[in-house]
């Protein structure tokens, strides 16, 4: 038995749960999180990423110096991404389908910040309705 965690953009929280159902997971948890990923640091990239941010983010609102240090605070790691994090309990043949479908609905082209997929061992697990513990217990 094995414990999928994968943390995803929140913009693929239904992507990530449609591809899920169609790999044929029984069930799933997820939860809001908030965390950053290794810092970027290709000057280009960066500029080009808070240049596509800056274009969104301009409304009556919001002063523009306001926007600027935002999302100059997100580019540099001073600020957490809010993420999703989906918990998948699996038999281990069905681990490489399932890792497969999560990346296939969250890889994008922006080149960073598509999330993180780990996989670890699972000791046990029971339900609680029933009592039926180990791999019973996942499906």
């Amino acid at each position: 038995m094995k414990e999928i965690m994968a943390i995803v953009r929140m913009n693929k929280t239904g992507a990530t749960k449609k591809a899920l159902i169609e790999a044929g997971v029984a069930g799933f948890t997820a939860v809001k999180v908030e965390g950053r990923g290794k810092l970027v640091t290709d000057p280009a990239l960066i500029e080009k990423r808070k240049a596509q941010l800056m274009s969104l983010s301009f409304d009556d609102v919001t002063e523009a110096g306001a926007t600027e240090k935002l999302v100059t605070d997100f580019l540099d790691g001073t600020r957490l991404f809010p993420r999703r994090l989906f918990t998948v309990l699996a038999h281990d043949e069905d681990v490489p389908r399932i890792v497969e479908a999560i990346m296939q609905a969250n890889r994008t082209d922006c080149k960073v910040g598509d999330g993180k997929i780990i996989v670890m061992p699972m000791h046990d697990a029971v339900r609680v309705r029933t009592g039926e513990a180990g791999e019973a217990a996942i499906w």
